[in-house]
């Protein structure tokens, strides 16, 4: 299996691998052609590769286009699980739109930049100077319900598996998980219901490779954000269990099942 990655160490002792740096793209046409699969190439390059040579990336393109905004992220979920999505109001950030925006929220609420990851980005609004401070940044609304949480899980999934799922518990400064912002990682048992829309949803999107962050209200949960590229702090084993993963994932996929077909077949999921 021909391997060709632009992110050495996501890919440090993949075997019958070229390591490339990003702008060695257009130096090594023959060597991405030739590739059974080219590894986590960055998001400027991915129309180059796959409609220009063809190329076969992981992670999929779903998890690069879906998980790249998480406006269009929010959007999926409300298509393929709105029942687990929180209540959201994306618009404009016009004056009339943002007023609007704040008559249909209860605060506190939360407020977020759509792109933006490790917790950076994303506010708890209680009144209306944070409000316009907020306004003030973005040139677009994304705000969510407040889920009355203090952790969430990160379910991990390489391919069709579940490689992790362990809590994130809230921060000292409150109101953040991510183990970036201070989150503690609590390794009791998640329940099967988590980790079984994580992979629903990411089957039914084509998302192969990213970090689901889930929370449970009771015993109901709720679809927050999924990172494509994610830390391995908390996953027992760490890089070594990611890596074999994805080297399982790729052989096993190294050949389309019909050679007839499209490697990627249109997908029609049920909404869950």
């Amino acid at each position: 299996m021909r391997l060709v990655s632009f992110d050495v160490f996501r890919t440090l002792g993949f075997p019958d691998t070229l390591t490339l740096k990003s702008d060695q793209v257009f130096r090594h046409k023959a060597e991405l052609t030739a590739a059974d699969w080219v590894l986590f190439p960055e998001y400027w390059q991915l129309n180059a590769l796959v409609y220009g040579l063809g190329c076969r990336v992981f992670p999929s393109e779903a998890s690069y286009r879906i998980g790249h905004n998480k406006i269009e992220m929010t959007r999926a979920f409300q298509l393929v699980a709105p029942a687990h999505t929180p209540h959201t109001v994306i618009c404009a950030n016009t004056p009339e739109t943002a007023e609007d925006a704040w008559a249909q929220m209860v605060y506190p609420f939360v407020a977020k930049l759509p792109k933006s990851s490790q917790g950076e980005g994303v506010w708890l609004i209680e009144d209306r100077a944070q409000w316009h401070a907020y306004l003030a940044r973005t040139d677009t609304v994304y705000v969510q319900e407040y889920l009355p949480i203090d952790r969430d899980v990160r379910v991990v999934i390489v391919g069709d598996q579940v490689v992790s799922a362990y809590w994130r518990c809230q921060s000292e400064q409150g109101f953040h998980n991510n183990v970036a912002r201070g989150g503690r990682v609590d390794y009791s048992p998640v329940p099967e219901a988590v980790t079984a829309l994580a992979l629903q949803v990411a089957k039914a999107l084509g998302v192969d490779h990213a970090g689901f962050d889930i929370a449970l209200v009771g015993d109901y949960p709720y679809l927050l954000e999924f990172n494509r590229l994610f830390g391995n702090q908390g996953i027992p084993g760490g890089g070594k269990v990611l890596q074999a993963a994805i080297l399982s994932w790729l052989q096993a996929r190294r050949q389309p099942e019909d050679p007839d077909r499209p490697v990627d077949p249109p997908r029609w999921p049920q909404a869950v």
